[in-house]
């Protein structure tokens, strides 16, 4: 073997490996645990109501105590009055309150209590207004108190009287047939006919009962103690919020709730639920669970539901895919929505977006690999759909190979009006000032078209002469895009002198320049046009534009001192940078020129991911996996089994949180914004596309703003076609 025949090998060792084996298995797609928001509805008929407290019986049937009577759950998640009993649909309860082991329904009347089990033969008559809670053990003993006193009842008989403990009350509880009692400063048990003070504490606001285990809430945290008092965990003040007003024990971990949500303790961290993903509004009056441990909520404004549901990532992509079509189409892109009148989903509206074939090459890059991993014929429609629009961007004005950034029928314009223009058609009006976004996703949408879905002639032919078109605008145009004032566009700008102005600090040296030399060999693929060759070497050797793509990641940093047209820049990081120069790479390292060069190249984009890692994007993963090798599998099945299938952009907020470590936000040790050590599951932040930090915990655009779900499909559909997921 020659020593040139012996470098090639060894290059294609290296590159092998990519496609040849993982160390990580395929993933079987097995169900899941997934968390759904159910929001209840206020039957029509009611107005002003009160929710004062809720309970759930041994049927799972929702009892909500109001001041307008007692309500129940009916179907299609409606709240209404309970008219089921004739003799009580008038009668306002003072409490309700469910039998331990038996699940059973009882009522505390202002003069007496029953229940209707039992064939109605427990109930008792009592002095008017005496008693204002009550409680069941599994031996029907009622417990009931009052500001002066208590009684227990042994189904309807009397059986003794009795004195309440000192403190504010807080509530009732049974645990293991026993009556518990808990006031603002103790923890009481009631032993004959004494309540015995197992714990003297202050600000006490709820009990849990875990076992042979209870934990006490406070307004500062919580801690765990055995049946007899003694505290076998101290308390705990890293939680999402200090101050507790019920608590719950459910299959073993503690739920807590609050004036700021709810949240769960799991093994390693919580699980947070807030904002208006999952609670109609975040103070929380009272909580309750059901025999399969769905949690629910009651705040002043309703109840929520918190319910825990089998799924498969499989399932969740058709539901999402299924949604996308009915909702999310605009003339071909992928659109976001939004409501003209927030809170009625019969108002959405896709409008136009500066960015719509960006948005646009993710759902179409999804269904092309969809295409190639199931051979299903939809999926190659749906890319030919979408494709559309991207050819028409090119068309619907008069200026050769510039792509719009999008269009809109006349009078229809959502976005600025200044970039638009009136197209030859006269029904339509086009947008100019295109960016470097626009071009990666020209570059994205033509690679995998060409890779995995254009098969006839005429088809390879139909999307090489799109590119092709843009390439030499691009090369005519010494590396700009022209608009339609003659001038290039604020970002559509690969030119050296422009490029090469910026520090090799800055990221936008390496990315502009990655850009550049992916689009040459593509459309030299393409095409086999020997001027786009000659141009990606003239370019790497004369102007560093390969040299420029090598800058380690670690040389990016804050630089001061650049401004383009009055936009200072390099003072922060810019996430979108991370979105193009990823879905580039797939196009720059599938469509090298030589194998040494997709060694070099997955060397780059090994280097970028590394520090991508932490943000934990399955994306970046799997761009990263079907180039260069590496994957963090973990990872990538966490972000897609944690996407949720709401794609409300709802307004959320997690820096008041305790349980969290923050980072100092100074840019020269924090320039890329981590906020947190570790990343909180997506379904606790802002849902934002691909082009944000994951690390930003506040913010949101509010729930009449969705997103389409593609953010989910592309990753999903990567992730099957390189048999990451089985």
């Amino acid at each position: 073997m020659k020593p040139s025949q012996i470098g090639i090998f060894l290059c294609l060792l290296l590159i092998m490996p990519v496609f040849a084996k993982t160390e990580n298995p395929p993933v079987k797609d097995l169900p899941y645990r997934a968390p759904v928001s159910v929001k209840y509805r206020l039957s029509p008929k009611w107005k002003d109501v009160t929710f004062k407290k809720i309970v759930v019986d041994g049927d799972n049937s929702i009892f909500v105590l109001t001041n307008a009577g007692l309500f129940r759950d009916f179907h299609d998640e409606i709240l209404s009055k309970d008219l089921r009993y004739a003799s009580l649909a008038n009668k306002y309860p003072v409490d309700i309150a469910v039998q331990e082991g038996t699940g059973y329904l009882y009522y505390l009347y202002s003069d007496r209590f029953l229940t209707n089990k039992h064939a109605g033969t427990i109930s008792g008559h009592l002095p008017e207004n005496e008693y204002t809670h009550m409680a069941i053990n599994a031996d029907d003993d009622v417990l009931l108190t009052g500001k002066q006193g208590a009684r227990v009842y042994n189904r309807s008989r009397k059986v003794k009287e009795l004195d309440v403990p000192g403190g504010q009350f807080v509530g009732l509880y049974v645990s293991g047939r026993q009556f518990w009692y808990l006031s603002s400063t103790g923890i009481y048990l009631l032993k004959g006919d004494k309540w015995m003070q197992i714990h003297s504490g202050k600000n006490l606001t709820a009990l849990a009962f875990n076992g042979d285990q209870m934990a006490a809430a406070t307004n500062d945290g919580y801690y765990v103690m055995d049946i007899n008092g003694q505290i076998v965990e101290p308390r705990n003040q890293r939680l999402p919020v200090n101050a507790i007003n019920r608590m719950l024990a459910v299959d073993g971990k503690y739920w807590f709730a609050t004036n700021k949500g709810a949240f769960v303790k799991q093994p390693e961290r919580y699980d947070y639920y807030a904002s208006q993903r999952w609670l109609d509004q975040d103070s929380i009056i009272d909580m309750a669970a059901d025999n399969d441990g769905n949690l629910y909520f009651l705040t002043p404004a309703g109840l929520n539901k918190v319910q825990f549901m089998q799924e498969t990532l499989a399932e969740k992509a058709a539901f999402l895919q299924e949604n996308l079509r009915k909702y999310h189409l605009r003339y071909g892109f992928s659109a976001a929505s939004r409501l003209t009148d927030p809170g009625d989903p019969t108002t959405m509206r896709l409008d136009d977006n500066d960015n719509d074939g960006l948005w646009t090459s993710f759902y179409l890059g999804s269904q092309a690999f969809r295409y190639a991993a199931t051979k299903e014929e939809k999926a190659r429609e749906y890319v030919w759909e979408s494709f559309e629009a991207f050819e028409r961007l090119l068309t619907i004005h008069p200026l050769p190979g510039f792509s719009a950034r999008t269009f809109e029928r006349t009078g229809y314009i959502a976005g600025d009006t200044i970039p638009w223009r009136p197209a030859p058609d006269k029904d339509w009006w086009w947008k100019g000032t295109t960016s470097t976004d626009e071009f990666v996703a020209y570059l994205f949408v033509t690679a995998v078209m060409d890779q995995f879905v254009a098969q006839t002639a005429e088809e390879k032919k139909r999307v090489a002469d799109y590119f092709d078109a843009i390439m030499t605008h691009i090369i005519t145009n010494d590396y700009y895009f022209i608009d339609y004032d003659g001038k290039p566009t604020l970002w559509g700008r690969w030119n050296p002198e422009y490029v090469n102005s910026f520090a090799t600090t800055q990221f936008d040296r390496r990315l502009n320049s990655t850009l550049t030399i992916t689009g040459l060999q593509l459309a030299y693929r393409l095409t086999g046009k020997e001027i786009y060759k000659t141009e990606a070497f003239r370019m790497m050797r004369e102007h560093g534009y390969l040299d420029n793509m090598k800058i380690p990641m670690s040389h990016i940093r804050f630089t001061t001192g650049f401004q383009h047209q009055g936009i200072t820049m390099g003072e922060d990081w810019n996430h979108s940078d991370d979105e193009m120069a990823f879905l580039t790479y797939w196009v720059l390292y599938h469509y090298a020129f030589d194998d040494p060069l997709k060694v070099e190249y997955a060397a780059m984009i090994r280097d970028h991911w590394e520090i991508e890692k932490p943000e934990r994007n399955a994306l970046w993963n799997l761009l990263t996996f079907g180039t260069s090798g590496e994957i963090d599998l973990k990872s990538t099945i966490w972000y897609l089994q944690g996407f949720p299938k709401d794609r409300n952009r709802y307004r959320v907020q997690n820096s008041h949180r305790k349980d969290l470590e923050f980072l100092p936000m100074d840019p020269l040790t924090n320039f890329r914004e981590q906020t947190t050590t570790e990343l909180i599951p997506k379904m606790e932040r802002p849902l934002n596309r691909h082009n944000n930090n994951e690390f930003l915990i506040d913010g949101g655009s509010g729930a009449d703003q969705t997103l389409t779900g593609d953010e989910f499909l592309l990753p999903y559909w990567m992730a099957r076609y390189l048999k990451v997921i089985e």
